[in-house]
């Protein structure tokens, strides 16, 4: 039996940055599901978990937890991932970097706000998908501008994946999966090569978690 569960959607772009971030840990977990497209989230039993109705929730150490950026900083303090820079000037760029994509990009494409949008727009022919690539490509192009200043990094921000990298993979799924073009994006693209091949990152991608068929 596991002691730390993760209640978890595989498409969820905040479960996912909670998997790879257990995966750098080597933590140890148990997946539950929670179906978004049927609504799971929205039961009592989940909710008695997180009144938000939101996944990620995470029960680990005795807690139980929710908002993927708090977690991640938990995970960070208590397992010592190096997630963020020690000096104060680095470390408060490299938040921006993640709080571009996990505070400002990943809530106006969130799942139920697309489908409220598309809802809104009488079904208009494109949506949600022209709803995701507006929003998509302006914030990752911003996102590659302010990447520059680490344009000899593997990874966001370094020689090692950090939290920019955990808030940046899940968008760039999404990105792909709605068609944001990004091939103008060489540090983005070269990011996302570079995690690609880490062990923790690919183990956590949604094609390898999905057992739905």
């Amino acid at each position: 039996m596991h002691d730390t569960v993760l209640f978890d959607y595989w498409r969820s772009s905040a479960s996912y940055r909670l998997r790879i971030a257990l995966n750098l840990a080597e933590i140890d977990y148990r997946s539950v599901t929670v179906d978004l497209v049927k609504g799971e989230h929205k039961t009592p039993e989940h909710l008695a978990r997180n009144p938000q109705g939101f996944v990620p929730v995470l029960e680990i150490d005795g807690l139980r937890m929710t908002q993927s950026l708090a977690i991640l900083d938990y995970l960070d303090q208590t397992r010592e991932l190096g997630l963020l820079p020690k000096d104060p000037a680095a470390r408060v760029q490299a938040q921006a970097l993640a709080h571009a994509i996990a505070v400002d990009l990943h809530p106006v494409c969130n799942l139920q706000v697309a489908k409220h949008a598309t809802q809104l727009s009488g079904g208009a022919e494109g949506m949600p998908g022209n709803w995701m690539v507006h929003f998509i490509r302006p914030g990752l192009q911003a996102f590659e501008t302010l990447l520059g200043a680490y344009d000899k990094s593997p990874y966001c921000t370094g020689e090692a994946p950090g939290l920019a990298d955990i808030c940046l993979m899940p968008q760039l799924y999404n990105a792909r999966r709605w068609g944001a073009d990004i091939s103008d994006m060489p540090r983005i693209l070269a990011v996302e090569a570079a995690c690609a091949t880490h062990p923790a990152f690919a183990k956590a991608h949604p094609d390898a978690v999905n057992t739905s068929g």
